[in-house]
């Protein structure tokens, strides 16, 4: 089943990647980026290695804040997509009781 995905305007998405950029020449982002750590896998990572992903992801209201922002690594950021925390949770869920079967 797909998820339901509230679509944001283009105008809200564009001032949300602004503040993103912002936030990721912030020194706060530097400083959750050189512990190295993906919010989802729990991995170590360079620091460069890091994308900013938004929790609640842009397209379905999410913003740009220190809130909603954390580090992941590429895999988890293409993997996560649009999903939103419980959907991502549901994901995770499902490979695990794939890989049992």
């Amino acid at each position: 089943m797909e998820p339901f995905i509230a679509q944001a305007t283009e105008e809200e998405i564009r001032k949300e990647k602004n503040r993103a950029q912002k936030l990721r020449n912030s020194q706060w982002w530097k400083r959750k980026c050189a512990e190295g750590i993906c919010y989802f896998c729990g991995r170590k990572f360079f620091p460069r290695e890091l994308t900013m992903e938004h929790v609640v992801p842009l397209i379905r209201g999410g913003k740009s804040s220190k809130g909603n922002v954390v580090p992941a690594c590429k895999d988890c950021n293409n993997r996560k997509k649009y999903l939103l925390p419980v959907e991502w949770e549901d994901y995770l869920k499902r490979l695990s009781n794939d890989s049992w079967s």
